[in-house]
């Protein structure tokens, strides 16, 4: 990977281990594995982030649930196919890791993304007036691959995004997010899923030299 596309995409996050290690894939030998970060707010509530992360960094066969980790990494994507659809999958590709006894004095969720703006963004207001912003940003990787991120923007940030175009390169700051909603599926069927994304706090467009 070069060192360009280290940095257009660099997230770091501390939190607690709740879930054991769940087989994803496998690369020239090398397993990876999901496992669950809960990521506290300064709400008070928190997100619950799925890390990627290779055997070669953690003992996978041993349960870590209660532990305290920082880990930094890429946000990445990929397209999952369930039968005639396709949906995009979402998680922290965990590149350095390492436990510790308290997340005292340490920002426990942040991310910068340097990349396209894939998709016409969205812009609306709640029905208490806050304005919000859609964005997908595509962000590329090595290799010629990219990653797709949904970002959400507030207030000024969503005013400003609503107006940019596909195309348009942005850099943005913020923290990873998990939100729980409710799909119908069939006829009064409802299931519980949890959508993720980065929230942003601060953007910036980057003029492109010609």
């Amino acid at each position: 990977m070069t060192e360009k596309n280290l940095k257009n995409n660099k997230a770091v996050v501390a939190g607690e281990i709740i879930s054991d290690f769940e087989f994803s894939h496998e690369v020239f030998g090398e397993g990876f594995y999901f496992v669950k970060l809960k990521v506290s707010r300064l709400s008070h509530s928190s997100d619950i982030i799925p890390l990627l992360v290779s055997e070669r960094l953690i003992d996978v066969k041993q349960s870590h649930i209660g532990q305290l980790l920082e880990v930094k990494g890429q946000f990445r994507s990929y397209n999952k196919q369930e039968g005639n659809r396709s949906h995009l999958v979402l998680s922290l590709f965990v590149m350095e890791l390492e436990f510790i006894d308290n997340i005292e004095n340490r920002n426990p969720n942040t991310i910068f993304l340097d990349g396209y703006i894939c998709k016409e963004p969205i812009y609306r207001t709640t029905p208490l007036g806050r304005e919000i912003a859609d964005v997908l940003l595509a962000v590329n990787r090595a290799y010629g691959k990219s990653d797709y991120i949904p970002c959400i923007c507030w207030g000024r940030n969503a005013r400003y995004a609503g107006n940019l175009t596909v195309g348009s390169r942005i850099q943005l700051w913020g923290r990873i997010q998990s939100r729980e909603y409710q799909k119908q599926i069939g006829e009064g069927k409802v299931v519980d899923k949890v959508a993720f994304e980065v929230s942003a706090s601060q953007m910036e467009y980057i003029e492109e030299e010609e």
